[in-house]
């Protein structure tokens, strides 16, 4: 019985491979690809039947009111503002470069104490930065016992580390004195304070 059974198993397992081996496999890329094309045409034949937008009237659409005054009038208005407004920009430039180089207007001071502030900004950054990357170097721990050594003994880039906070802690000082003596400056030529800021 056990061998009629293992039979009967292996004789199916044959014709199932014969099936398998008969018929034709299918490329799953030729489905894929006939899938997109039906769908490309379905969407091409959505577009060509789809009803047409409506359009919108805007305020651009409509004339403009036709109420205008004399021509006359209107010409020789438009020719004195052309005028005007060609000789404006000039004078505001000539206004403006004026200001600049004179110390007493508000645009000169401001001028000098924003130059002076964002010097400072950016020194007290690097400040910050530098003072970050000291715990660092103190806490480092080196892989090779040879530079550990040297590290221990010489430790030469604390003391770089060092030196350059307190360089750049000098130029904090030297800026925060400059803007101080500018203030003195200003107030004596009879600025606002507020022009400080």
């Amino acid at each position: 019985m056990r061998l009629k059974t293992l039979l009967k198993i292996i004789a199916a397992v044959l014709l199932l491979g014969l099936a398998a081996w008969a018929t034709p496999a299918q490329d799953p890329q030729d489905q894929g690809s006939d899938d997109v094309a039906a769908a490309a045409r379905k969407t091409k034949d959505q577009q060509k039947n789809a009803p047409k937008p409506k359009k919108v009237l805007t305020n651009d659409d409509f004339p403009a009111s036709t109420s205008t005054p004399p021509a006359t009038d209107s010409a020789q208005q438009n020719k004195n503002d052309g005028q005007a407004e060609a000789a404006a920009p000039a004078d505001d430039q000539k206004k403006d470069q004026n200001e600049e180089d004179d110390p007493k207007s508000e645009k000169y001071w401001r001028k000098k104490f924003q130059d002076l502030h964002d010097k400072l900004d950016h020194a007290q950054q690097e400040l910050d930065v530098l003072q970050r990357e000291l715990p660092k170097a103190e806490t480092q721990y080196y892989s090779d016992p040879q530079v550990a050594l040297m590290q221990q003994h010489d430790r030469s880039d604390i003391n770089n580390k060092t030196s350059q906070i307190d360089a750049k802690k000098k130029e904090v000082d030297a800026l925060k004195q400059q803007i101080s003596d500018l203030e003195d400056e200003m107030r004596k030529a009879g600025g606002d304070p507020g022009w400080a800021r």
